[in-house]
């Protein structure tokens, strides 16, 4: 049967549609948004409402693009001022780390099915391979629950997971498809071809994502387009030419869009600002796709035979794997503390990505692949319910959450300034109480360095002057370069109702 392209649209936006209803929901109730979304697939699949998706070439194409998105994303967002007090123990984290998660959990899972579970027939190669695949912290994870929850944590611990989980997906790649080729070799594989491609690997992904990252950032300021709407498109496209071409050039692509997205997003360029949001709503927009593909690529019916032995796995992961790797890499850096180590041991988020790279073994048609996918679709679904909506409650038990600094959003003026721009921006609400110091804005009491930019009446906004009569639900938009005084002046004059956000 013919599907016409017109229906896949129809029932494509309603998913989407119903994604973000259900997402947003759950978000109230501390529930990973991106667990809805995996659940939200699977309703609608072949064992829910009947949506077959047996494609596994574009599920591995689909979960491949997205991923590069997300990451391009999670770099343009990174700071260097942030992450450089942690890049020590991120990037040992997310390298030894990575590797060290693998051979733990790989050595238990063999000891664990061939003692228990031998009917499952899975070998030293294939739970090294499984292994492999859930090796590394998710960064769809990892960036969303941190910032849509707007958790803020103690002594760099944020950057740190950001860090690690941006940047260890190369490495859980890199054995991935390492095990693969082992297991395809046969019986007499060529360890060091293996072990030079993954040198090559490592090395060309992170030359390719530095030189593309500071040419895209000189194009970018030299192309003069008509149309400002094309920059942020402009920034994707490059994203994507990152990813592919290093590729083709045999080299990690994920390595490379990461850190080609770290070295243009700390960089100076044309537009950032709206280019930068354009990415992050299309990663958001990715991130739906992806957990709705992969949704409706798992049977639940499959999952039953596997399940005991992946809660096992799972525990082991979580209690044992994750923390014994997180102790043992950060030992040398005395700064992290013990209970930032604990923390960090219990953000070991698994998601999208172990199940993208579950899919590889299946598209190269590994034996016991679809056996491998099921369990690691397990490992992902008990990590999203166990970490991902508890990781609020862990900081503030082990003492690491900062209450945030609230920014609301402005409810009647959309304005935004260059981020190389200091300062702070308010809206203010007029009343009785603020006009009893003076009518005309001259008379208003505000510090040094700030301005009344604008004025909205009713509906209709106007640029006041120094002479302006003000009135009783005026609504006053004012920036400053000065927060601390600004807050003490409002404090002083009685203005209560506003909001604030600052330029940083």
């Amino acid at each position: 049967m013919t599907i016409s392209t017109e229906l896949i649209l129809l029932v494509g936006s309603a998913l989407f549609f119903i994604s973000m209803l259900v997402g947003q929901a759950g978000h109230r109730f501390g529930v990973p948004i991106l667990l809805l979304f995996l659940l939200v697939g699977m309703i609608f699949g072949a064992d829910g409402f009947g949506l077959e998706f047996e494609n596994i070439q574009m599920a591995q194409a689909i979960g491949s693009v997205c991923l590069a998105i997300i990451l391009f994303s999670g770099g343009l967002d990174t700071r260097f001022s942030e992450i450089k007090p942690v890049i020590g123990p991120g990037v040992v984290l997310a390298t030894v780390g990575v590797l060290m998660t693998a051979i733990f959990t790989g050595l238990f899972t063999y000891w664990m099915t061939d003692r228990f579970f031998p009917a499952l027939g899975l070998g030293l190669l294939s739970c090294m391979l499984l292994a492999s695949t859930v090796s590394s912290t998710d960064s769809a994870s990892v960036f969303a629950i941190l910032r849509s929850r707007g958790l803020t944590l103690k002594n760099n611990l944020r950057p740190l997971l950001e860090l690690e989980s941006g940047s260890n997906d190369p490495m859980a790649y890199l054995l991935t498809v390492m095990f693969i080729d082992i297991i395809q070799y046969g019986e007499n594989p060529n360890y060091l071809t293996v072990g030079i491609n993954v040198v090559i690997q490592l090395v060309v992904g992170t030359a390719m994502g530095i030189l593309l990252g500071r040419l895209a950032v000189k194009i970018i300021n030299k192309v003069k387009m008509d149309n400002d709407s094309f920059y942020p498109i402009m920034l994707l496209v490059f994203g994507v030419f990152i990813f592919a071409s290093t590729y083709f050039l045999k080299g990690n692509g994920y390595l490379a869009v990461y850190i080609a997205g770290l070295v243009i997003g700390n960089s100076r360029f044309v537009h950032k600002r709206s280019s930068m949001r354009f990415m992050d709503g299309f990663a958001w927009m990715s991130q739906i796709l992806l957990f709705l593909t992969l949704g409706l690529l798992v049977n639940p019916s499959e999952l039953v035979e596997v399940i005991i032995p992946a809660l096992i796995i799972s525990a082991f992961m979580i209690i044992f794997a994750r923390p014994i790797t997180v102790f043992l890499c950060l030992a040398p850096f005395r700064k992290v503390g013990f209970k930032d180590k604990l923390y960090v041991s219990w953000v070991g988020l698994r998601g999208a990505v172990p199940i993208i790279f579950a899919i590889l073994p299946l598209a190269a048609g590994v034996p016991g692949s679809r056996l491998i996918f099921n369990i690691v679709f397990v490992l992902t679904l008990v990590s999203l319910l166990m970490q991902g909506t508890t990781l609020p409650a862990m900081a503030r038990m082990f003492g690491l959450a900062e209450k945030p600094k609230q920014y609301r959003p402005f409810q009647d003026f959309d304005v935004d300034f260059s981020e190389e721009i200091k300062s702070v921006m308010t809206e203010i609400l007029i009343t009785e109480e603020t006009l009893s110091y003076g009518k005309n804005l001259l008379e208003l009491p505000f510090p040094d360095n700030t301005l009344a930019v604008m004025v909205k009446r009713g509906e209709s906004f106007f640029v006041p002057t120094g002479q302006t009569e003000l009135y009783p639900n005026d609504i006053l938009l004012v920036i400053s370069d000065d927060e601390k005084a600004l807050k003490e002046t409002y404090k002083n004059i009685g203005i209560s109702d506003f909001t604030y956000r600052k330029n940083q």
